[in-house]
């Protein structure tokens, strides 16, 4: 994740990394590390609550920041929507908004706001086009996430066409790999099956109930190539248009069961529960814009990073059932390392 640009960028820069301490946060951090950025500001939320103005104005006027990665959000699968409608649109809504605006009042340099494939309509034109991200209404189990994200590309495009504010908008598919969270009240689809097929072959089930009929599709981009994308996105692009950033690798939901099941070893029956949600229909960016504006194509192998994430999971599940934050997970190995 280096590269001598990069290193020259990100040299004399104050970056501070919202939700560093994150899944994608700490990913974020890691690769910044990697490029030599010297001052890295990844607070947690007992130090800045970004849902509180005040605390925003603090974090502002303590750490100085010169470019900010907001990578910070509340995030879950399909029954967490469905559970907290109101509390994924309000913190998402209040943590973006009032972080754009007082960093554009603070006169930083440059805020890189993270959305959400969920922003697309549901029955969006595969492969997603920037382009149609306002032509319908986001898949209703979780629009008001989608939408309270899909707010920071209007905040960025009025803060920039009216104030001249740097602030770029990217759209990441949905993320996977190490780190990931695995709690099942929470999680998204490949960290909940990952540890449900673990915990199912461990017992020896026969079987293992999987939500909806398996017929939608999804793209996945592994969080290393993602923190790769939103880098370099920090030291090339500065304009108004969304940017996708994904795989172009397309997979049924069917699919990726069974290749989880195969890869966990696990080889019980898979029952569907049609009474449950299927979600959007089907899911693949166009990821040319990436590619053109500013040199990024994913890298990772989608069994590959399956691998690596499985790995993870099953060398951390004593962290991860204790609920320890993906960065002091990664420290903590860092630290045995060195030892």
């Amino acid at each position: 994740m280096s590269s001598t640009n990069g290193h020259n960028f990100w040299q004399d820069k104050r970056v501070w990394v919202t939700g560093g301490a994150g899944f994608l946060g700490s990913f974020i951090v890691e690769g910044l590390k990697q490029r030599g950025a010297r001052e890295i500001f990844a607070p947690r939320t007992r130090d800045y609550d970004l849902r509180e103005i005040a605390d925003v104005r603090r974090a502002l006027r303590e750490l100085k920041p010169d470019l900010i990665i907001h990578a910070a959000a509340r995030v879950g699968g399909i029954g967490a929507n469905r559970e907290h409608p109101a509390d994924f649109f309000y913190d998402n809504l209040m943590m973006g908004t009032q972080l754009m605006h007082e960093a554009y009042k603070s006169n930083v340099g440059k805020f890189v706001a993270l959305g959400t494939v969920c922003a697309y309509p549901k029955f969006t034109p595969v492969p997603f086009q920037e382009d149609d991200i306002w032509n319908g209404y986001p898949e209703e189990t979780n629009a008001p996430y989608g939408l309270a994200k899909k707010m920071l590309l209007v905040q960025s495009q009025t803060y920039r066409e009216q104030y001249g504010f740097n602030a770029v908008y990217l759209l990441p598919v949905n993320l996977y790999g190490p780190r990931d969270n695995f709690d099942p009240a929470s999680s998204h689809v490949i960290p909940a099956l990952i540890r449900k097929c673990v915990e199912a072959q461990e017992r020896g089930d026969d079987s293992i109930v999987v939500w909806g009929d398996g017929s939608p599709t999804r793209e996945f981009l592994f969080v290393k190539d993602a923190a790769e994308g939103i880098l370099l996105a920090a030291e090339k692009y500065n304009a108004p248009a969304p940017v996708n950033l994904g795989s172009a690798h397309e997979i049924s939901i069917k699919e990726l069961v069974e290749l989880i099941a195969r890869l966990t070893e696990f080889q019980g029956k898979l029952v569907w529960d049609t009474t449950k949600p299927n979600g959007q229909p089907r899911r693949k960016l166009d990821t040319s814009r990436a590619k053109n504006e500013f040199g990024f194509v994913s890298k990772t192998p989608f069994e590959q990073g399956l691998r690596e994430t499985i790995d993870w999971y099953v060398a951390n599940r004593g962290l991860v059932v204790s609920n320890v934050e993906p960065a002091q997970i990664a420290d903590s190995k860092l630290q045995m390392a060195s030892r």
